[in-house]
């Protein structure tokens, strides 16, 4: 970075995103395109705010997809793999073979070997999903059936760069020397040299080592870190975990981002998951958006001017045909016109993944850099086009075919309702497991790593994590979820996560667990839907135990708890709205007490007047049955 320095270039790429996303978005484009245009702009093409540094740009940007998939690692779950089995091996599976198939084709008719065709179809069959991931959550897609069976295709493509990577050696032509450059750098790995079984041998080892301790040893490390309870500890450890996997896999001749990928899939079920998605997250945002930039940046319009028809050419042909194989697998799979149209659209690309295979296939004698060069171009103008091609759809095909898409079929894909339980104490635990015996399924947060682990050996699936953080709330699906029980025991971490949900989420319903009457003051003038007296309940059974030792009868004793119970829970937001006058709090309170103290009276006495309304179904039903937040 020569221009300026280190400060000068932050400058430009920061500006260039600040001013040239949010037009991007006023217009209807997306953040991606928007980061795009700004990297063309500030490119070494058009301003060259940026010199020929567009491409070391590109390399240290790409860490931002490593840690995206990361983050899709960590989302697969085996419950998820087996729900969507049928479209990640069956539409994932027939879209990448066909394609790539077809595209091998192509490339024979044009005169190529047939390794260096078969190298050129496996790359172009994968497709970016840094750019159709943000593309369709800007869109609020992801949840459709479009959005699930796009990232399905997505996750059987990130999972077949492994045997891509493979198969690639096997490939090379004798007399196609490699590139120089290519070379030094392929002399920097571990492998520089070995056989391919050797290679083969190593990867394996590699691959299984990642996972026997993500299995086995990174969980223990993380409870040991959140143990010193800094979080800046634990970010810098999940940063730590990213970085060391990719460089291993870097070491190996491998891509970077498939270590990472298979990192997050092995800590899919660790109960750091939530914890580690909200730490790499902003990182992640902020690199990504680098390597759109990057993208735009280093598209090359010299070697474009210099054959525009062969490049643009071939960007037809791509499109093209993943589009028509796309669309003709969707339809197939029974997917309706206009989901099928989103689908095919928002895949209809080059991907990321390209740029690795390609400098992967030069650096192994399957193809010359002058073959190499303008692919890269093709690939870069196919993604760029993406979110134009989806604008496309969305404006003018859509209409024609009815979009319904957006709305509908996103109920139709949703989760089931959830609820969240914030703090799995002896008190949280209690609802948690009262809930699952009655059926209803919670995601469980708690901020002890002991507890945490703890639990888990009871089989409950607990995550380690903050709740006050909005980051991890989302992560924990506080967007969709339809109740919030906050059973912590410290109130002023109570009021936080209280304060959060009611900034972030306010149609969030919220149960909250105070500790005192005057924490259930605040809590009711702060939002909070309904307030539990942690101590109520069990004051009341023993008071009620008292009376009947005493001589009362049982049921008039239990009668006598739930109405002390019923008018306590009404006085609690009545005084709230007096509780920061204490004098005028203390007069309404005695008040109330005395009404209390006299109705309860005066109901002992027409007891045996009057039928027993304690006992009556009537009244057990409008209580409990129409009691609801």
């Amino acid at each position: 970075m020569e221009q300026g320095g280190f400060f000068f270039q932050a400058l430009v790429y920061l500006a260039a995103a600040v001013i040239a996303v949010p037009v991007a978005k006023k217009l209807g484009l997306g953040s991606v395109l928007g980061y795009l245009i700004a990297g063309i702009i500030i490119g070494p093409f058009l301003f060259g705010f940026i010199g020929e540094e567009g491409q070391d740009v590109m390399h240290f940007a790409e860490f931002g997809v490593v840690m995206m998939l990361f983050l899709v690692g960590l989302e697969l779950q085996p419950s998820m793999i087996w729900k969507l089995r049928k479209s990640i091996f069956g539409l994932g599976g027939f879209q990448t073979g066909i394609t790539a198939a077809i595209i091998m084709g192509i490339a024979i008719i044009m005169g190529f070997a047939w390794q260096t065709g078969m190298a050129i179809g496996l790359t172009f069959a994968l497709s970016s999903t840094a750019i159709v991931i943000q593309s369709l959550n800007e869109k609020g897609l992801m949840k459709t059936e479009a959005g699930q069976n796009a990232f399905s295709v997505l996750l059987f493509q990130d999972i077949a760069v492994i045997p891509i990577l493979a198969i690639l050696p096997y490939l090379a032509i004798k007399g196609l020397v490699p590139e120089t450059a290519d070379a030094a750098h392929h002399a920097t790995t571990w492998v520089d040299g070995w056989p391919i079984w050797g290679k083969s041998l190593l990867t394996l080892g590699v691959i299984s080592t990642i996972v026997f301790a993500g299995k086995y040893l990174i969980s223990p490390a993380f409870r040991l870190i959140a143990k010193a309870d800094l979080r800046e500890l634990f970010t810098i450890a999940a940063l730590l975990l990213v970085i060391s996997t990719a460089a291993l896999m870097t070491m190996i001749g491998l891509s970077p981002a498939l270590g990472t990928f298979v990192a997050g899939v092995v800590l899919a079920q660790s109960e750091y998951r939530h914890e580690l998605e909200t730490d790499i997250e902003p990182f992640k945002g902020l690199l990504l958006g680098l390597f759109f930039i990057a993208v735009g940046a280093s598209i090359d319009f010299h070697l474009i001017a210099e054959s525009p028809k062969i490049i643009f050419g071939l960007v037809a042909i791509l499109i093209t045909v993943k589009f028509v194989v796309l669309f003709v697998i969707g339809y197939f799979f029974k997917m309706g016109l206009d989901k099928n149209l989103i689908f095919s659209f928002s895949l209809a690309q080059g991907g990321e993944f390209a740029f690795v295979l390609l400098s992967f296939a030069t650096s192994n004698s399957i193809l010359s850099s002058d073959v190499a060069n303008p692919l890269i171009a093709v690939v870069a103008i196919s993604m760029a086009l993406t979110p134009l091609l989806m604008l496309f759809n969305e404006k003018l095909i859509q209409p024609r075919f009815g979009t319904k898409e957006s709305v509908k079929e996103a109920d139709e894909m949703q989760e089931d309702k959830k609820v969240i339980i914030a703090g799995f104490g002896r008190y949280g635990s209690t609802i948690g497991r009262f809930l699952q015996t009655n059926g209803v399924y919670a995601t469980y947060l708690d901020i002890d790593p002991d507890n945490v682990d703890l639990l888990r050996k009871f089989g409950l699936k607990v995550f380690y994590g903050d709740a006050s953080r909005h980051d991890l709330l989302n992560a924990a699906g506080a967007a969709e979820a339809d109740l919030l029980i906050i059973a912590v025991d410290d109130p002023e971490k109570t009021k936080e996560i209280v304060a959060v949900v009611k900034k972030h989420y306010p149609k969030l319903k919220m149960i909250v667990r105070s500790q005192s009457f005057f924490g259930a003051y605040s809590l009711i003038e702060q939002g909070a839907d309904r307030i539990q007296l942690e101590f109520l309940d069990s004051a009341l059974r023993m008071g009620t135990d008292a009376l009947c030792n005493l001589g009362h009868r049982r049921h008039e004793s239990f009668r006598a708890s739930k109405t002390y119970r019923k008018n306590v829970e009404k006085f609690i937001p009545e005084l709230s709205e007096v509780w920061q006058d204490r004098s005028l709090l203390i007069s309404e309170a005695k008040k109330r007490m005395q009404f209390l103290e006299k109705s309860m009276l005066q109901e002992k006495e027409d007891f045996h007047k009057e039928k027993d309304i304690g006992w009556d179904a009537s009244d057990i039903i409008k209580e409990f049955g129409e009691d609801k937040i």
